[in-house]
C-alpha cells in the first residue's frame, strides 16, 4: 500500500489524509533514490516523424509522452499491454476495439488494453500516460540510463482492479470547478492517478508544503506557466548517501521526476497561467479514501 508521510498547514486540504502526520522527518535508512528533470524546450525530442514531435520521460512504473502534434496526426498502439491515460487539449477522435468516442476541449481519457489510436484533425498538445510496461517507450525515454536498476524503495508496479463494467474508452471533461476541501481535480483508473491542477498566478512562498512520500515517486507535469521545483534529503549515518538540496527552475513544457523520501515541494512562479498535473502509478490509496477527491471513484473501484 502506498504510503505518504506529510507535513501540511491545518488549512491545506491533504491535512486529512489517513498518512498525514504533523511534524516529522523522511525515514533515513539505505540511501536515497535521484531525482530527474525534462526540460523538454532544451531537448530534441525522441520522436520526430509525420505526426509531430514526442518527447519521452519516465519514472520508475510510468513513461510520460509529450507531443507537439500535426494536424491529422494519428498515433497508434497495438496489443497495449495495459490501460493508459492521454490528455487532450483540443479536437480528438480515439478508438479502441469496435468503440470511437470524440472529445472536444479539455479532457482526460483513459484508453483501454489492446489495439487502439488517436487522431487530431487539427493537431496540439498531446500528452500520454504509459506504464513501463510498454518497453518499446520505455525504452526512448531520455532518462532511461536512470532507471538501468530499479530505483530505491519502489514496490513493483500492481494494477488497480478492472473498472466496473469493463475496460472502454472514458472521457473526462476537464472543466470541473473547484470545491473546498478538495486537493485539485483527481482522476484514476487501473494504471494511474492523475491530479490537473486549476491555472494559477504565483505560489505565495510563506505557504509552501514540504512532504515527502514513503515508496512511491511523483511526476510533476508542467504545462503552462514556470515552477521551482524543491528538494531535500535528509542526512543518514552514511554521509556517502548525502545529497545537495534541489531548487530547480522547471519552465513548460518540463516533467520533474521526484523519488520517494525526498522532501519535497513546488512552487509556481510565472506571472499567471502556472499548469500543473501531479502523476502517480499506481493510484494513490490515500487521496482515493479522501470521500469526494477522486471524480470518477465509481468507475474505478480501490484495491479490497
Amino acid at each position: 500500500m502506498s504510503s505518504a508521510s506529510l507535513m501540511y498547514a491545518s488549512s491545506d486540504p491533504r491535512a486529512g489524509l489517513s498518512t498525514a502526520k504533523v511534524g516529522g522527518s523522511a525515514p533515513a535508512d539505505r540511501g536515497f533514490g535521484a531525482s530527474s528533470y525534462a526540460l523538454f524546450g532544451e531537448l530534441a525530442p525522441q520522436i520526430d516523424d509525420e505526426s509531430g514531435r514526442t518527447w519521452l520521460t519516465r519514472g520508475q512504473n510510468f513513461v510520460v509522452a509529450y507531443t507537439e502534434a500535426k494536424p491529422g496526426a494519428r498515433f497508434e498502439r497495438r496489443d497495449q499491454v495495459d490501460e493508459y491515460v492521454a490528455l487532450i487539449e483540443g479536437a480528438a477522435t480515439v478508438r479502441a476495439g469496435a468503440e470511437t468516442v470524440q472529445v472536444n476541449g479539455g479532457h482526460i481519457v483513459m484508453i483501454p488494453p489492446g489495439d487502439s489510436d488517436l487522431e487530431l484533425p487539427h493537431g496540439g498538445t498531446l500528452v500520454r500516460l504509459f506504464t513501463t510496461r510498454s518497453l518499446d517507450l520505455a525504452a526512448l525515454a531520455a532518462n532511461a540510463d536512470v532507471y538501468a536498476d530499479p530505483a530505491p524503495f519502489i514496490p513493483p508496479l500492481e494494477p488497480w482492479p478492472d473498472p466496473a463494467g469493463g475496460f472502454r474508452i472514458r472521457a473526462y471533461d476537464l472543466t470541473v470547478p473547484p470545491q473546498e476541501g478538495r486537493f485539485g481535480r483527481i482522476w484514476r483508473c487501473t494504471t494511474f492517478m492523475v491530479n490537473v491542477f486549476e491555472p494559477a498566478g504565483p505560489r505565495d512562498v510563506t505557504r509552501l508544503s514540504p512532504h515527502h512520500h514513503d515508496d512511491f515517486e511523483q511526476g510533476s507535469l508542467a504545462l503552462g506557466g514556470s515552477f521551482i521545483h524543491h528538494l531535500r534529503w535528509p542526512w543518514t549515518e552514511n554521509s556517502l548517501d548525502w545529497r545537495d538540496d534541489e531548487h530547480m527552475l522547471c519552465p513548460a513544457p518540463s516533467v520533474a521526476i521526484i523519488p520517494p523520501r525526498s522532501i519535497h515541494t513546488s512552487a509556481s512562479v510565472a506571472a499567471e497561467d502556472n499548469r500543473l498535473v501531479d502523476i502517480f502509478s499506481p493510484p494513490r490509496a490515500d487521496f482515493s479514501a479522501m470521500a469526494g477527491w477522486v471524480l470518477n471513484a465509481d468507475d474505478y473501484p480501490m484495491p479490497g
